[in-house]
This record gives structure tokens, sequence and C-alpha cells, in this order.
């Protein structure tokens, strides 16, 4: 029997690869001769840099870089085996999460370290970047990666603007003289998974603006800039982007690769199944194993199990699916391609004590094993 396991983490508990070992575990008690097959699994967000670098055999890289207000920050990025890809996540220059509550403010918040990340993966001899850019502090169409890589973005002096979307009130050209030259040579995969605009009432400023910190009153001012400056990145550069799902991405950092980079914007996990090549796994197997932290109604939106298990009835193969828990709605699951699916926990217990990295990996481990030797007979 050949079982192929692509999980996503149990985020807080275990990594993609360690549910999938601790599921591993469970079947060679049941099937000690079965070929079981581990692959990482992730959705472009938290947890992809890790799942993809060390589940693919890769190692991770270190560097200081500049957090959302230009302090510095240690920021982890992976490259793959072959040593020409770089696997990257925004978050880890210019995350919410790396910025406190009252400091929040898209005025100010930059992007310059992403693009500080991505030189360096050049620098490392990286020309293919695969960049997850969920969880964004930014408001600045992505002009602060792009400085970081060499563009000019200037005012009427001639002088670069200053970080943070209130620097695009002043920017009057755009000039590439400076451009590293290598970045011709790069090209990016861009995991997005939101289709909103740059601009417009569902773009970045109005849709993401209040939560990184931005009233009304500035919400629509920054809407007028980023028209404003997409306007004159068409007149420069012929590429009209501003309109295209998912431009708005990550405070405009969509459209910035779009238009200034080598780039296509895909989902996710599209990207994390061709690159671990899991089709390649999933053709011959006799069944295929996925989950992630907990499957609710959200599961069947583009996340990671329902792109497994799409893959997977591609070849008429059975889906089975572990998890943390469950809600009521996960049934809508089973109507995507999940045929059935197992919470592993085994009493009521705390959220803490469940989430406990051993404990969940006992639990894990003691589901699968029952759920293998049903059928088993």
């Amino acid at each position: 029997m050949k079982v192929v396991i692509a999980i996503d983490s149990l985020k807080g508990s275990l990594s993609s690869l360690e549910a999938g070992e601790a599921i591993h575990a469970g079947i060679e008690r049941v099937f000690p001769k079965a070929q079981v097959i581990v692959r990482p699994l992730a959705d472009g967000g938290e947890g992809t840099v890790e799942a993809l670098t060390l589940g693919l055999s890769g190692k991770l890289e270190k560097v200081i870089v500049s957090d959302p207000l230009g302090r510095p920050v240690e920021a982890v990025y992976g490259i793959l085996p072959n040593g020409k890809t770089a696997i990257i996540e925004m978050s880890a220059a210019a995350g919410i999460t790396l910025v406190k509550e009252a400091e929040r403010n898209p005025l100010h918040t930059t992007t310059y370290g992403v693009g500080e990340m991505i030189r360096h993966g050049v620098e490392k001899g990286c020309r293919s970047f695969l960049v997850g850019i969920g969880g964004s502090a930014t408001n600045d169409g992505g002009v602060g990666m792009l400085q970081a890589l060499g563009f000019g973005f200037l005012n009427e002096q001639g002088k670069q603007i200053s970080f943070g979307a209130k620097g695009l009130a002043n920017l009057k050209k755009i000039t590439t003289d400076q451009v590293i030259p290598q970045l011709q040579e790069c090209s990016f995969k861009i995991a997005c998974d939101v289709t909103n605009p740059l601009c417009g009432k569902k773009g970045a400023s109005a849709v993401y603006g209040p939560q990184k910190g931005a009233t009304l009153e500035m919400v629509e001012k920054m809407d007028h800039w980023l028209s404003a400056y997409a306007a004159l990145a068409e007149k420069t550069f012929g590429k009209g982007y501003s309109q295209f799902p998912g431009t708005g991405a990550a405070g405009g950092l969509g459209f910035a690769f779009l238009t200034f980079t080598n780039a296509v914007l895909q989902s996710g996990v599209q990207i994390v199944l061709e690159e671990t090549r899991l089709e390649k796994d999933i053709k011959d197997a006799d069944l295929v194993i996925t989950g992630e932290g907990r499957l609710d109604s959200q599961t069947i939106m583009g996340k990671a199990p329902i792109g497994v298990a799409k893959l997977a009835k591609k070849y008429d193969k059975k889906v089975i699916a572990f998890s943390g828990c469950v809600t009521e709605d996960a049934a809508l699951c089973n109507q995507h391609g999940i045929d059935a699916f197992f919470p592993i926990l085994r009493s009521v217990v705390s959220l803490e004590d469940a989430m406990e990295k051993e404990n969940a990996r006992k639990n894990m481990t003691d589901t699968v094993e029952q759920v293998m030797r049903l059928l088993q007979i």
C-alpha cells in the first residue's frame, strides 16, 4: 500500500512535517510494510518558509533587515537545494505582528525590508523567488521594497520620497538606472489568495487600511496617492495593473511585483503543490491523507487541504483528513474531495493542553492508528 501524506501545520502546535510524521507513525503500527511519503504543505502564509525549505531539504538563511518602522529585525527565509530558489514570507520583514498596536500607522510603515531580503537572496545566487505576501503592516504600494532594489521614486527635488504611504503624496518620477542588474534575471511567483485591486472601494486602502491603523481620512488620502502612483507607473512602463485582482494584496505589494518585476500572482496552495511535485506522488497512491489545525467551512475557500483533495480527485484517489478540531459546518469538506475527516482530540482537555506538542503528536498518531485499523478490516 502506498500512502501520500500532505497536511498543513497545526498552528501553535505541530509543523506540517511534524504532523505528517505523526501520521506516518500511526500508519506503521497497522501497516508496517506500507510505502509512506510525507510532503510539506502550506498555503503561502505563515509557516510556508519552514514547511517548504525543510520539507524539500533546503537551508534557512538569516539576515538583518528593516522592519516596518525601519528598525533592525532578523528575518528568516529559505533556499532550496538547487541554490537558485528562495522562499520568502514578506511578513518576516514587513508583517503587522512586528509592530505594536499603538505603533500601527500605514502612513509610516514600509516594505523596504522585503526588498532587502530579496537582495540578499540575489547575492546568494537565487534567481527564482516564491514570495508569500500575507499579513502586512504596510500600504506603500510596494515602493519601499522597490527602493531597496534600486528603483528611484523621486520627489520634485529629485530625491527619494520618504518611507510609508505618506511618501507617495510627493511622488513625481520613477527611475530605473540604479536597479540591481541581476533583477532582470529573476522571476517571482507571488502567493496571493486575495482578489482585491490596488484602488477603489475594494482596494488595499479601503479594505485593509483600517486594520493597519488607518483612519477614514487616511484611507481616502492613501487611495488617492496609490491611484496617482499607478497612473505614473503605467505612464512610465506602459503597464496598467491597478484594477488587476490581487494587486491590492499586502498594501499594494502585489501591484509592485506585477508592474516592476517578472512576476505572476498565484494561489499559495498551487505554488506549494507545484514546488513539492505532489501530483507525481499522488498518481499511483492508494490513499491520500491531508488536514490542518481546524476543519470548518473556511477550509473549502481555497485552503491547503482542499487543494490536496482536488489534486487527488483528479486521479480518483480516496482522501482522509485529520485535524485538531472540526466544526459542524466542516461537513462541507465532504463535498469538496475529502471523503472522511477525523478530529484527533481523545478527551476533554484545555486548549493549552490540546496544543502542547507532545500531546498533539500522540493524539494524532493514536487516532490515525485506529482509522488504519478500520481500513484493515
